[in-house]
């Protein structure tokens, strides 16, 4: 994300939590007050959101001092440091829960994130790349995507103009899979892979024999996309596949180790950033 835009969006949440003022620190802190703290992660965690927690102090008080003691992802215990804070208080105070929103909800994605790699690594070398999608918080995808880098996966498409992904709404309004390819082919900018989405073997074999880049196998159980590997392997004897196989939906941490297995190049995970729990960190006054 580039500097302006993160600026922006830190400042649109500090002008939501702030309102007309932090009335309580006005009451009950003095103006000239002064304070260090440290934000500390509370359980283990994948840490992301730094520059949008330091830049959310920043802004209340460009003179805190604010020292980064850990960097994006990096892998923490419970009670590791991740940013140091000495300055005025009412400031401190100020700033505190926008830093934390956004770290526990980016820091929760890298997390997330890094456990569906880790199952997916049963293959020594050749793990498939755990993706993410576009189900992401809107205003909060470049951060929510970056995040999901910090946890070790790889980013799908960030925008629609990324790549062709022909969905099967796609399909049904170009009337087949054969003619929905044919058209993307003929239009397509020469650098964009082309990839379609299938939903059981007899559509994968079509879109092989169509001449698709990569393949979507969407909502299939393992022994299915096992069967889909092989025809994929078999259609292109005796040489190597080459269409690349995405595997999609119902992907969990409990099955992700067998879809693995099944031989696919890619898995693709929504709940990375749709259902992502907030990573715990806390902030504690010196």
């Amino acid at each position: 994300m580039i500097d302006f835009e993160l600026k922006n969006l830190v400042e649109l949440a500090l002008k939501e939590d702030l309102g007309f003022g932090d009335v309580t620190s006005e009451l009950t802190v003095g103006l000239e007050v002064r304070g260090r703290a440290k934000i500390v992660a509370r359980e283990p965690l994948v840490l992301s959101g730094l520059p949008a927690a330091l830049m959310a102090f920043k802004l209340v008080d460009s003179k805190l001092a604010v020292k980064s003691e850990a960097s994006e992802g990096q892998d923490l215990a419970a009670g590791d440091e991740v940013l140091g804070l000495a300055g005025r208080a009412r400031s401190i105070l100020m700033g505190e829960r926008v830093a934390l929103n956004f770290l526990g909800r980016l820091s929760g994605v890298a997390t997330l994130t890094g456990k569906y790699v880790k199952a997916a690594a049963i293959i020594r070398g050749a793990a498939p790349k755990i993706l993410d999608t576009r189900k992401t918080t809107p205003g909060l995808r470049a951060l929510e995507k970056a995040a999901a880098r910090h946890g070790g996966g790889h980013n799908h498409r960030f925008c629609l103009g990324d790549g062709i992904l022909i969905k099967d709404n796609h399909i049904a309004a170009a009337g087949s899979i054969e003619k929905a390819l044919k058209m993307a082919k003929e239009k397509a900018p020469h650098n964009l892979k082309i990839e379609i989405e299938v939903d059981n073997l007899g559509q994968l074999l079509e879109a092989l024999e169509h001449g698709a880049d990569a393949i979507l196998l969407d909502n299939m159980d393992i022994p299915t996309l096992e069967k889909a590997v092989a025809l994929a392997n078999d259609f292109f004897k005796p040489h190597p596949r080459r269409v690349l196989l995405e595997a999609s939906g119902g992907v969990t941490l409990e099955n992700v180790p067998g879809i693995a297995l099944a031989g696919v190049d890619f898995i693709s995970v929504g709940a990375l950033t749709h259902s992502a729990p907030a990573a715990d960190l806390g902030l504690d006054w010196l």
